[in-house]
Order: structure tokens, then C-alpha cells, then sequence
């Protein structure tokens, strides 16, 4: 059984905030409402224009506040730099980016095609490459700013079909760990957090019944995490509670090796 919903604590207040691959129920769309609720004022992104204008019309249904929504493909570099200035022009500053952009896929590595390991690697790795790297560029000059990058549990154990995610994940942690010292001395902190199995209604849909049942069986408290959860753990490391913590990858499961 899920704990309840929590109560907000303003622990964003003020924050001008980018959440990447917003759109959708999963944990993207869950950390921008839990990040507007906390007082943040949310910019949304994500590939897919249609449903990110559907979650941006959501957000402001929940939370009295519309959010900036522009689409983004983070596999591209002009449209990175082209979201970053629509935060800069919208806002004047950015304070917190959650870099959730993300992909995955199962195939064992000998029926692996060069495609399949580029796509996943360009937008899981890359694509938090690219916006960690234009964050900073708007970050530095103001001596301020969180980064929060979405990794998982696959980065740290292995799993049968997920070479490419696996490689992308822990490449992630590696670029967490990397950035965060070449940051900390301009007063940003760059975290990360690693979810295990957060199930939301995409995944049930591409996912067999009895495959979420196995993995959840495997979880501590025997169930997945909602979305939810993982995003307030987002929301921690992007807060000032989180104020002398850099480099770190967050498990928000009980699989951390």
C-alpha cells in the first residue's frame, strides 16, 4: 500500500525550475507537479508537443499556475540551446534543472543494431550532457544552481537485455560525479538519483503483468514506487536541505550495491 500524498513545505520557493521529458504520467510529469507545489516556478519540456501541452494545461488544473512549456528534443543541440534561452527570456535566470530525458529498450547485445545502442545512449547520456552543460553556462555567471539527473538502479546491477541502458545509466553517475567537482567551486551542486521500479501508466502499458509483479516482489517494501516518491527525492536534492551534498547518487530503492 502507497503512503499518502504528501503536504507541501515551500521548499522551492522562488526556484525557477526545468523539468525534461515532462510530459506523460511518469516520473518526469510527477516532479514538475511536486516542484510547483514546493513553489517553483516550473518550465516543462519534453519531445512529444502534444502531450506536453496536455501536461502543462494538467499542471496548471492541480497547481492555479500555467507552466512555460517548450518542446525539445535533447538529442539535439540547437534545440537544447533554443530551450535554454526561452528559460533565460521567460525568467531571467535558471536555479534548478532535472535532467529526466530518458530511454530505454531491451535487446541482447548480439541482436543489437548500432541504432538502438546510439538511440538510447544520445538521449539518456547525451541529452544530460547537453543540458547539464548549457545549465551551467547560465548558472556560473550567478554563482548558484542545482542539477538533478534522473540515472537508476540498471547503472549499478546488471540486467539481461539492458547493455545499452546499463552503459547509459552509469554513464550518468560518472558525469554526476565529474560535473559536480568542476561545479562546486562556482556553487552548484549536481546530484542524481536512482530509481528502481516506479510504475506509472506507459510502462504497465509496455510492460507484461507478470514481469512488474517479479520485479516488485524484489522491491523492500514489496510493491514498485509511484511516481511520485522518486520526485520527492528530486525535490530534496534540489532544495537548500541539500545544501553540502554534490556528487552523490541517490538510490530511492533498496538496491544500491
Amino acid at each position: 500500500m502507497s503512503p499518502p500524498y504528501p503536504k507541501a513545505h515551500g521548499l522551492l520557493d522562488g526556484k525557477v525550475t526545468l523539468v525534461t521529458a515532462a510530459a506523460g504520467a511518469g516520473i518526469g510529469y510527477a516532479t514538475a507537479r511536486r516542484c510547483a507545489e514546493e513553489g517553483a516556478t516550473i518550465v516543462v519540456s519534453d519531445k512529444h508537443e502534444r502531450r506536453l501541452a496536455a501536461a502543462a494545461e494538467s499542471l496548471a488544473e492541480l497547481t492555479g499556475v500555467k507552466p512555460l512549456a517548450v518542446p525539445c528534443d535533447v538529442t539535439s543541440q540547437a534545440q537544447v540551446e533554443s530551450l535554454f534561452e526561452a528559460v533565460e527570456q521567460a525568467h531571467g535566470r535558471l536555479d534548478v534543472l532535472v535532467n529526466n530525458a530518458g530511454l530505454g529498450g531491451t535487446a541482447p547485445l548480439a541482436e543489437m543494431t548500432d541504432e538502438q545502442w546510439h538511440a538510447v545512449i544520445d538521449v539518456t547520456l547525451n541529452g544530460t550532457m547537453r543540458c547539464t552543460r548549457q545549465a551551467l553556462r547560465l548558472m556560473i555567471p550567478r554563482g548558484a544552481g542545482a542539477v538533478v539527473n534522473n540515472a537508476s538502479v540498471i547503472g549499478w546491477r546488471a540486467q539481461h537485455g539492458q547493455a545499452h541502458y546499463a552503459a547509459a545509466k552509469a554513464g550518468v553517475m560518472a558525469l554526476t560525479r565529474c560535473v559536480a567537482l568542476e561545479a562546486a567551486g562556482h556553487g552548484i551542486r549536481v546530484n542524481a538519483v536512482a530509481p528502481s521500479l516506479a510504475v506509472h501508466p506507459f510502462l504497465a502499458k509496455v510492460t507484461s503483468e507478470e514481469l512488474l509483479a517479479e520485479l516488485a516482489a524484489k522491491e523492500a517494501f514489496g510493491r514498485s514506487a509511484e511516481p511520485w516518491e522518486v520526485a520527492n527525492v528530486i525535490v530534496f536534492l534540489a532544495s537548500e536541505y541539500a545544501s553540502y551534498m554534490t556528487g552523490e547518487v541517490v538510490s530511492v530503492s533498496s538496491q544500491h550495491p
